[in-house]
């Protein structure tokens, strides 16, 4: 298990006329990574994010983008993502029918390859290709939208594929995006998690980007 824990404010809640501003404030507010959250409008009910973006936040920061891809199809889309910048690209479990095959596509271009998987599936069914991972995302709120209901028994989850991980050595990172605050980021950590995804937390903090990172960090 890693010993530290990373703060990855999400910009699908920032202020995208001012993007260079946000991501320069995160990063010198002591952001670790961005977490870029690309929909496509099927496997999630919201269409956000294409490389583009993702170009551009590469331009605006020097901090790894953290690439969370709730798309139909991601291997289509993996090589113009690596290209336009992405330092970590998380896929679904449940949009690979080729998973493990997939995880290595996304390594061969040079980027950490991520798993995740949706409140409703099991922790059981990434079991097979943790071994073949750098980072596990679990969704604690149900994906498509910015500021979604925090679903508790996600602990749980978190704490089973914490075990999974010791048991077969893995130094994989163990993140979770949903709800994420300084009330339930305690609880997640002690549960196993290692990084944390925060939207709302972070971009409105009523004491600005800072506070809302800093806030993360003392709870």
């Amino acid at each position: 298990m890693n010993d530290n824990f990373l703060i990855a404010p999400s910009i699908l809640s920032s202020d995208f006329l001012n993007l260079g501003d946000v991501l320069q404030t995160c990063q010198s507010a002591g952001a670790d990574w961005i977490h870029v959250d690309v929909m496509d409008g099927q496997f999630v009910p919201n269409l956000t994010m294409g490389p583009f973006i993702v170009r551009h936040c590469r331009r605006g920061t020097d901090l790894p983008l953290d690439v969370h891809l709730m798309v139909e199809k991601p291997e289509n889309l993996l090589e113009a993502f690596a290209k336009a910048g992405a330092s970590h690209l998380t896929v679904h479990v449940e949009t690979c029918p080729h998973l493990h095959r997939t995880l290595e596509d996304i390594k061969s271009l040079g980027c950490k390859a991520g798993v995740t998987l949706n409140p409703g599936t099991p922790a059981s069914s990434i079991f097979p290709v943790l071994p073949f991972v750098d980072l596990v995302l679990v969704m604690s709120v149900d994906p498509g939208f910015s500021g979604g209901t925090y679903i508790p028994e996600m602990v749980g989850k978190v704490a089973e594929i914490r075990r999974r991980l010791d048991e077969i050595g893995s130094h994989a990172w163990l993140e979770v995006d949903g709800g994420i605050s300084p009330q339930t980021l305690p609880e997640m950590k002690a549960a196993g998690a290692t990084a944390f995804v925060s939207a709302t937390s972070v971009f409105k903090h009523p004491g600005g980007i800072a506070a809302g990172i800093a806030s993360l960090r003392n709870a």
